[in-house]
């Protein structure tokens, strides 16, 4: 499970983002919880998570070919020290009783901004770092370490916010990327598995595209992906309306929600540490199931029933992300990878400013039962539309067999597979 903990430049860059985590989660509940405070609105939410994922909706493809042009360490050093940046600022102002919603707005843009190219050179130095043989494990071991920020941070947040306000919250997330910035620093060069950067040429963009359309364990988990971000991924705009409008409490109940969403997306992170090599069926089957409970969720009576379906609900998307992520970085070329994850970032979160204005004014307008089981039923139809793609593209059909001692429902090939990957 932790075996890429092995390598020394792998710890370093596991050990800043711990503590890199921690502070962007502390950001987002305090920054969520702020936006609504300054306006009462769930639709305000929605908008600065989409100026947040904006830029990458619109820049991201050029965000992973800068990726796949320059060297990634120097680059994340770069990008880091600019993401800090954007958190003292906000934590500045909030704190001396200037910050107004825009400044929200313009700094979550910024973000968004900084995010088009540290993502994808971050996604694809992991590959520098541990090598072919272990990058699945290493993905999964990303996720889990995001997952365990996002089991602390949120709680921590809401303490810290109830006590001294969200201005200290925004300063400690600025602090907070000094420790990935010494973790770059202190690594080993030699040690490293370098990728030859790309030579600047035209066309760079429109070949990426192209490749991952050639490619169909590549541009399916794309486009799963690309749905469930979009409708699936809203829990911001979920959570702060139901803790709000539903259950009338406070920002540590929306730090305690988000944290028990992170306990089941940690746990799935984990299991997908100890599996290995990604397979699609695996990817689909995770998606129908994050689909159907986050339709049957919100309609759940009383406080606790609703918090702890949250848990199978973050176990089921880690999956879907993890999985989804490892298929396509193990697939790709390694010239081509930074344009590769950029097109999957891009289609996963660059959805958000569409899904977030949308979904916040449905949680608005009809309530935040509607807005959530919404969301659900979009991913959920995504889900079983894209099995049934992946099921003809591998040459596999559905068999039912109710005899006893055996498999009740399983995948079998049709005829000779086209897409092994698939099975």
């Amino acid at each position: 499970m932790f075996s890429s903990l092995k390598i020394r430049n792998y710890r370093l860059f596991a050990a800043g983002q711990v503590v890199s985590n921690t502070g962007t989660w502390m950001q987002r509940i305090a920054q969520d919880w702020l936006v609504l405070s300054l306006t009462g609105s769930a639709s305000a939410v929605g908008i600065t998570i989409a100026l947040q994922f904006l830029p990458m909706l619109l820049l991201g493809l050029y965000g992973g070919v800068l990726a796949d042009r320059l060297p990634k360490r120097p680059l994340l050093i770069a990008t880091q020290s600019a993401l800090g940046l954007t958190g003292l600022a906000l934590g500045v102002l909030t704190l001396s009783g200037q910050v107004q919603v825009w400044h929200v707005y313009v700094l979550a843009f910024v973000a968004g901004l900084v995010t088009v190219v540290d993502n994808p050179a971050r996604q694809a130095f992991v590959h520098e770092m541990v090598g072919r043989d272990r990058l699945a494990n290493a993905v999964s071991l990303n996720s889990a370490n995001f997952q365990s920020a996002r089991l602390v941070g949120p709680a921590v947040a809401g303490v810290v916010i109830a006590a001294v306000g969200s201005g200290w919250a925004f300063l400690f997330n600025g602090l907070s990327f000094l420790a990935p910035i010494a973790g770059l620093l202190l690594m080993r060069t030699s040690e490293l598995h370098p990728v030859e950067p790309v030579p600047r040429a035209k066309g760079q963009l429109r070949e990426g595209l192209q490749y991952v359309a050639r490619h169909p364990q590549l541009i399916w988990p794309i486009v799963l992906m690309g749905f469930i971000g979009t409708f699936g991924f809203n829990f911001p705009v979920w959570l702060s309306a139901f803790s709000d409008d539903v259950f009338h409490t406070g920002a540590g109940t929306y730090g305690l929600l988000n944290s028990l969403l992170a306990a089941g997306s940690l746990a799935g992170a984990l299991l997908a540490a100890r599996r290995g090599i990604p397979r699609l069926r695996l990817l689909v089957a995770a998606a129908v199931a994050f689909g159907v409970l986050l339709t049957v969720t919100p309609f759940v009576t009383g406080f606790w029933a609703f918090a702890l379906l949250l848990v199978p609900i973050g176990m089921f998307g880690l999956t879907v992300n993890v999985t989804a992520n490892s298929t396509v970085q193990t697939a790709a070329d390694p010239e081509m990878r930074g344009r590769v994850m950029a097109l999957f970032m891009m289609v996963f979160t660059g959805g958000t400013p569409v899904g977030a204005p949308l979904l916040g004014w449905i949680t608005d307008t009809y309530g935040p039962r509607i807005g959530m089981a919404t969301g659900g039923a979009l991913s959920l139809l995504a889900a079983v539309g894209i099995g049934l793609v992946l099921s003809r593209v591998g040459g596999l059909r559905l068999r039912v067999d109710l005899r006893p001692g055996r498999p009740h429902v399983t995948l079998v090939p049709r005829q000779a597979p086209v897409l092994t990957s698939a099975a």
